[in-house]
């Protein structure tokens, strides 16, 4: 398996997502989300298919097979996402579970893909007859793996006595800034909206280098986290578009460009003169079906190819997704960066239910990304129009 072409992959199918979101879902709210966590998630589902569903699936993340996948997979939970802090690096923790109603067990050999490359703890529950009990230990769940900052993934309602399997994963990343802004010097400004308006809002300020390219019609500036001894390096980076409302072009120009990161992310330090970027906060959530549907992901919410998942053969042939729900978190701020996401997904039973001073004033609309830069891996993407809207 080629990893850095899988790495890559990952990538183009994160800013697909990234580019449907913030062009029509949405418009005038900031976002964050975390492609990584939704491509493990469909990738159990995947594992779990036949064809058609699986091949739609595999075609859509843009990988050869499920084996591939699941290598893939297994690479990034114990490699990418495997904690730094002990090396003094950011802190960061990954967690996976399934929960299967105590009628049901899973495919021998799916419980031990689940297990072994998906890291996923395993849970019995009743959920026929208390499904809403089920539904609170999953959010449980979340929220401890997510140090309280994902509350009520699954809402109210999310699982009844139809459901009959329930898979999740949780992120969490915490990383202090490799140059520090100094508190002192946070000021107000003005963060000027697309709508013409304008609102006050905290800047950090920094007379230090930083990594930033210019490009036409945009610049981007690289903020790295504390290193360690872990051999690998997570960053932030701003992409800037020169228009105030330039995003939504940023971002298209982001998505259809092949290798786009690649090719645009600094690598020298330059002096700053004019330096600013905003303090922000961001939770964000939504239920992806209708997305991935969009995007033309349709197969998995119809019944008959999740056969794969469970022994009883009558019943998997009536599986399908309901609904697969993600939740993701991030404050941005003079020591650094805590951002947190999980996606939970929801299985039912059919039923008939440059080298010169370089100013960077990130006073308007701008997107961000996290991003191990090692294997190139994007953990979470997002967009900030109002850094007081959270």
């Amino acid at each position: 398996m080629d990893v850095r072409q899988s790495i890559a992959n990952q990538t183009e199918v994160a800013f697909t997502i990234a580019n449907h979101l913030l062009s029509k879902h949405a418009a005038g709210n900031n976002l964050v989300f975390s492609p990584l966590s939704l491509h493990l998630v469909l990738s159990i589902v995947a594992a779990g298919s036949k064809s058609p569903t699986r091949d739609q699936l595999l075609s859509f993340l843009r990988s050869n097979s499920t084996d591939h996948l699941n290598s893939f997979a297994s690479q990034l939970v114990s490699v990418v996402l495997s904690d730094a802090a002990p090396a003094g690096g950011p802190r960061l923790s990954f967690a996976s579970g399934a929960w299967v109603d105590e009628s049901l067990s899973l495919k021998p050999s799916f419980k031990q893909l689940v297990n072994n490359d998906y890291k996923a703890v395993l849970a019995s529950v009743d959920l026929v007859t208390k499904a809403d009990e089920a539904r609170k230990k999953v959010n449980s769940w979340a929220e401890n793996e997510t140090n309280g900052l994902i509350k009520e993934i699954l809402p109210a309602g999310s699982v009844d006595d139809l459901t009959r399997l329930i898979f999740a994963n949780a992120i969490y990343f915490k990383g202090a800034w490799t140059q520090k802004f100094d508190a002192q010097m946070t000021k107000d400004h003005d963060f000027h909206l697309v709508n013409g308006s304008s609102v006050k809002v905290p800047f950090m300020v920094s007379n230090k280098k930083q990594l930033i390219r210019a490009f036409d019609g945009f610049k981007v500036l690289g903020l790295p986290y504390k290193q360690g001894e872990d051999r690998r390096q997570f960053s932030m980076y701003l992409f800037l578009p020169d228009a105030i409302d330039g995003l939504p072009a940023l971002v298209e120009k982001v998505s259809s460009e092949s290798g786009f990161l690649e090719h645009k992310l600094p690598y020298e330090k330059v002096k700053v003169g004019d330096f600013r970027i905003p303090k922000f906060k961001i939770s964000f959530g939504l239920e992806t079906s209708n997305v991935l549907k969009e995007l033309g992901v349709d197969l998995p919410f119809i019944p008959g190819d999740l056969t794969e998942m469970v022994d009883d053969s009558c019943v998997s042939k009536k599986l399908y997704v309901s609904k697969i729900y993600h939740k993701s978190f991030i404050e941005v701020n003079e020591e650094g960066t805590e951002a947190t996401a999980a996606s939970v997904v929801t299985i039912e039973l059919q039923s008939m239910r440059l080298n010169f001073p370089t100013n960077f004033v990130a006073d308007h609309p701008f997107l961000f990304l996290i991003r191990e830069d090692v294997t190139g891996t994007v953990l979470f993407i997002g967009q900030v129009l109002n850094p007081l809207d959270n």
